[in-house]
């Protein structure tokens, strides 16, 4: 077990606060996230039925970002209930190199000007005034891996909690 630094106890992290806790899980976490561009979203609908989609992320100034088009389902149902899940892109075949990974969060919309106008600088998307963006607030980060090619290896992250493996063979 890795042990975590002291934070005070919160219900959520942003990204920043959780790579400070978890370096080596959060420095994993985002080489899967970026081996590809399209990863799948899990929202609430109305019903309260899952709503699965693809979508693009960003890690940028210490937060995961979450942009959607206008009126795109996904950001209507954040709007509603901003819990979901996040999934790395497993990739081709069957290897998951790197391991699979979930995120639990909560969405934060961001709808001043400054936050927009940092985040579109670096991101350049096609209209930098018709889109929906949110950051996140983990509540939960899991990476499931093959370790020593012996144990199926599961860390789980929560907030204000120490790091936990559970090895399965």
């Amino acid at each position: 077990m890795t042990p975590m630094t002291r934070m005070p106890f919160r219900t959520t992290f942003n990204w920043e606060a959780f790579a400070t806790a978890e370096p080596d899980l959060a420095a994993a976490v985002e080489e899967r996230f970026g081996s590809f561009t399209h990863h799948v979203l899990a929202t609430l609908r109305r019903d309260g039925s899952p709503r699965t989609s693809g979508l693009e992320v960003r890690f940028l100034d210490g937060e995961l970002w979450l942009a959607m088009m206008p009126d795109s389902r996904k950001a209507h149902d954040l709007r509603r209930d901003p819990r979901f899940a996040l999934q790395a892109n497993p990739g081709a075949g069957q290897s998951m190199g790197g391991g699979d990974v979930r995120i639990a969060s909560r969405a934060v919309e961001i709808h001043d000007l400054e936050g927009r106008a940092r985040y579109t600088q670096e991101v350049e998307p096609p209209d930098p005034d018709a889109f929906h963006l949110f950051r996140t607030e983990l509540t939960q980060v899991v990476r499931t891996f093959v370790e020593d090619d012996t144990y199926l290896a599961v860390q789980i992250w929560k907030p204000g909690e120490p790091l936990r493996t559970v090895r399965r063979t």
